[in-house]
């Protein structure tokens, strides 16, 4: 079942997260010019998958639940640049899950210590 759950929340992030949370850098980062369009649909978009993280999130200790997956490793990254996304965590309606989420993942530090090959 954990294999599953697992890899739902990895599809979730392909499927949702990672497009849609690169629209909104987009329109919010980098596009020459602000179209207030494409920012509000991206922002609005990623609010509302922040939103179904963040439930997620209030009765399991990861995406998939108890346990670090890879799910988790495709998710952090994004959800950790929340600041990007004009999403404030202490907004959230479970308001310290998405906090705790990114203070959880074992191998965080070292991830983020290593040199790029």
């Amino acid at each position: 079942m954990q294999k599953y759950k697992t890899f739902e929340w990895l599809m979730w992030q392909m499927g949702g997260v990672g497009p849609m949370f690169g629209q909104a850098h987009h329109f919010l980062r980098a596009a020459p010019t602000k179209i207030e369009y494409g920012i509000k649909r991206y922002v609005d978009e990623a609010k509302r998958l922040y939103g179904v993280l963040d439930k997620q999130l209030a009765s399991n200790a990861f995406a998939a639940g108890a346990d670090y997956t890879i799910a988790d490793m495709a998710i952090f990254p994004w959800t950790a640049r929340h600041e990007w996304h004009t999403v404030k965590p202490r907004r959230l309606p479970q308001r310290q899950a998405l906090v705790r989420y990114h203070q959880r993942p074992p191998c965080r530090d070292q991830g983020h210590g290593s040199a790029v090959i």
